[in-house]
């Protein structure tokens, strides 16, 4: 299998952890004593990646200067500084040379997934984007009721459900196919090129494996990633 590039998104102000991104973005919060962009190339250069592009915005200087070259993961970086938010696909367009089916994936994520194993099925299916979907369980907490408003009864209580969804993780394989359907200007996002694939008719394959997920973007979110992260690291980090 060719080498695939990886693009990471990491220009995002974070706005939902302030205080704590006020100073630093959020890709270089620490999980323990690592910021997660680190787990992350790290995971991306042991599933093959020789070139990772990192697309940033907020506090770019401070980025670039944590991640230098890539050298310290084996990987040749480049930094793509956005004068104005282009969305998670527009970025995209700025970028040369990308190889023919290359990794984009959120700066701020945490998982065990299997990157290898998502590339080889997107081949497989010979298809234009691939998503990294998992289950995540919500837990409700109230009491829901069904009702029969007609007759003014309650036909059924649930005490603190819980329900599930396949979510999209921000993890993807593209081909470079894919990029035509960026518009030539403006902000884009990754759902409207996913869209717009779909509307075409185009294969786009879910990969809905059993696989620890967990963006950082909330502060519960960030603080469960930590407690998990510290508890097992070598679940997330190559050999």
């Amino acid at each position: 299998m060719d080498a695939m590039d990886a693009v990471v998104l990491a220009g995002g102000r974070g706005t939902r952890l302030a205080p704590l991104t006020v100073t630093v973005p959020k890709p270089l919060l620490p999980l323990g004593e690592r910021p997660i962009i680190d787990i992350l190339i790290s995971q991306l250069a042991a599933a093959g990646v020789r070139r990772v592009i990192v697309c940033l915005g907020y506090l770019a200087p401070l980025m670039q200067a944590f991640l230098g070259d890539g050298s310290r993961w084996g990987v040749r970086l480049e930094t793509v500084v956005e004068a104005e938010p282009l969305g998670t696909a527009g970025a995209l367009r700025t970028i040369a040379g990308l190889s023919d089916d290359f990794y984009v994936v959120n700066g701020d994520t945490l998982t065990d997934l299997d990157f290898a194993g998502l590339a080889a099925a997107h081949r497989r299916a010979d298809a234009w984007a691939s998503l990294f979907t998992p289950w995540v369980d919500e837990k409700i907490d109230y009491g829901v009721v069904s009702l029969d408003a007609g007759a003014g009864v309650l036909t059924e209580y649930l005490e603190k459900p819980r329900r599930g969804y396949h979510v999209s993780s921000g993890v993807y394989v593209l081909s470079r196919r894919a990029l035509g359907f960026l518009p030539p200007a403006g902000p884009f996002d990754m759902p409207d090129l996913i869209r717009a694939a779909m509307a075409e008719g185009r294969r786009v394959l879910a990969h809905p494996v059993a696989a620890y997920w967990k963006d950082i973007g909330r502060l519960d979110h960030y603080e469960a990633a930590t407690r998990d992260f510290e508890a097992d690291p070598t679940r997330f980090l190559p050999a």
